[in-house]
């Protein structure tokens, strides 16, 4: 029989792409005067015919593109799909933004820089939504600090 039936019947006894079989070449009569799903079989088992490996895409180029990503690059407008609110809710970045304030007020009340009842009105603001970044709640943090020892304008 011609290796060509035979890879077909190797490659359905092995539930595979007739691509993925090898055939020894070394054996080349066995292999040809194999006739029966049954010859084929053991010719398997004997090692004369295998079943290769799959082989999958390379990651290679994904790594140095991902790499690229995290560094900045391919990151304009034109690669992006969803609006801006899509890419980071904006409930994702309101906990950002209110937990970093809070762990701010935190620090300062832990260091003395602001008194407790100071420290509470400006988290209730904060709560509020009053502050736009930690720059902002500082700046009037301490400004609030000044008024309160009676350094205001």
């Amino acid at each position: 029989m011609s290796t060509k039936s035979v890879r077909r019947m190797a490659a359905t006894i092995l539930k595979v792409g007739e691509s993925r079989i090898w055939i020894d070449p070394t054996r080349a009569e066995d292999i040809q005067s194999a006739i029966t799903r049954d010859d084929v079989r053991r010719l398997i088992e004997e090692g004369a015919i295998e079943r290769r490996p799959q082989e999958s895409p390379s990651r290679g180029r994904i790594r140095l593109r991902q790499a690229q990503r995290r560094s900045g690059r391919h990151r304009g407008h034109g690669s992006r799909k969803g609006s801006k609110t899509a890419r980071t809710p904006s409930k994702r970045a309101w906990i950002s933004k209110i937990r970093s304030q809070r762990a701010f007020l935190v620090e300062l009340r832990e260091r003395k820089l602001i008194k407790p009842s100071l420290y509470r009105s400006l988290y209730g603001r904060a709560k509020g939504g009053q502050f736009q970044s930690i720059r902002v709640l500082q700046r009037v943090a301490m400004a609030d600090q000044d008024k309160a020892k009676g350094g205001g304008r």
